[in-house]
């Protein structure tokens, strides 16, 4: 049987089963619909071992979505090229009303033969796991916050107002603690909601105990030191930030990065008439932590410095490599060699139980703030 040159796979991705179309290169090439097959790890590599003995080039993609990673890195483990779609980017016609497996496999095979598919970044398992960690974390802080309210609005409902300022530290959790209520029902489910609110706390300085230990045996943890160098960010958003955002080298430019935070005003302007929205915030939605450090960044005006030096650790390297975006820190003293520490602020304390775990130092170049970048090109590059 002929092998034909290449072919572009498109794949609908379920739980159980997906659908799988093939579109062979060129303009007018076939395209045909193979059915439905089930998505388990052999049945994929059967599928791909078939359609590689029918072609030389595979070139297959499937949408981001639930099911994860796991196709793409088993696909690519067997030798053939594999993109991640990003769902929003897909062009679709405003006049198409039926959405089908069939059709959805179909249009990804044949936009990806067209090239007008945009890939997201695929972090490694390593990476994938500690970003997991991370928005295991932002997501127990933002039930954390729910629970608190559900105790304000409680107490606002039977006419109980704290007058102090300060709310949620010690005066006002003792405050909390003589509350009392006439009814059974109301002391019980007050005291539900204390008990629910307590146990929020405990998860989210467990969860703060884990990434310690975590962060200084990861790759990244020099990037989530170097992030610290800068005012205004500590560990947890350096570190959520970096879960996030994988390496930033692979943004071209700083535009790049404020466009994958979010803060990249939305636009619709037709002719003379230029109308500008509200930011495309759908990161800082994801994560606070993410949200407050990308504020940072811009407050901070975040520029772009070529590191063409091969002495940088790991933001630089050779000719021709993609640049990194840095900032400038005016904690270090003159003439010291300054270190970063892989730990929170001071105000931290480890949960029940816990043991802090030992600062993990980062030495830093001597004349700057940022690891391997002298302090002047910074100043250079923030004058411009």
């Amino acid at each position: 049987m002929k092998r034909g040159r290449e072919a572009f796979v498109g794949i609908d991705t379920a739980k159980v089963r997906n659908a799988v179309t093939v579109a062979e290169g060129g303009r007018q090439g076939e395209m045909r619909y193979l059915g439905e097959f089930d998505a388990n790890p052999d049945a994929v590599a059967k599928l791909v071992r078939k359609l590689a003995d029918r072609y030389e080039t595979l070139h297959f993609c499937y949408e981001a979505g639930p099911t994860g990673y796991g196709l793409y890195r088993q696909i690519v483990s067997m030798g053939h090229e594999c993109t991640v779609v990003a769902p929003s980017m897909i062009p679709r016609k405003p006049g198409e009303r039926v959405k089908t497996n069939r059709r959805d496999s179909q249009t990804l095979a044949r936009l990806h033969r067209a090239g007008e598919l945009s890939a997201v970044w695929v972090p490694d398992e390593t990476h994938e796991a500690v970003r997991d960690l991370v928005r295991t974390r932002a997501t127990a802080v933002e039930d954390y916050r729910r629970k608190r309210q559900h105790v304000t609005a409680f107490l606002l409902r039977h006419g109980r107002i704290f007058e102090g300022q300060t709310t949620w530290k010690g005066r006002h959790l003792r405050w909390l603690d003589t509350q009392n209520f006439i009814h059974p029902a109301q002391r019980l489910a007050y005291q539900e909601m204390l008990n629910a609110m307590r146990a929020g706390a405990e998860r989210i300085d467990r969860l703060d105990t884990m990434l310690l230990e975590i962060i200084p045996q990861w790759t990244m943890a020099p990037v989530v030191a170097a992030f610290q160098a800068v005012r205004g960010i500590g560990f947890t958003n350096a570190a959520t930030l970096v879960a996030e955002a994988g390496d930033i080298r692979r943004f071209d430019h700083p535009r790049q990065l404020m466009a994958f935070l979010g803060l990249v005003p939305s636009e619709r302007s037709t002719g003379e008439t230029r109308r500008q929205g509200g930011i495309t915030n759908y990161r800082l939605r994801v994560s606070s932590q993410v949200g407050s450090t990308a504020r940072v960044l811009k407050s901070w005006r975040f520029v772009e410095i070529a590191l063409a030096d091969a002495g940088s650790p790991f933001f630089g390297g050779q000719n021709g490599e993609k640049s990194a975006i840095l900032g400038h820190s005016d904690r270090t003293e003159p003439g010291a060699v300054p270190t970063i520490c892989l730990t929170p602020p001071d105000r931290w304390t480890p949960g029940p139980g816990a043991e802090a775990v030992p600062p993990h130092p980062l030495q830093l170049h001597p004349e700057s703030s940022v690891p391997g970048v002298p302090m002047e090109r910074i100043a250079d590059c923030k004058r411009r």
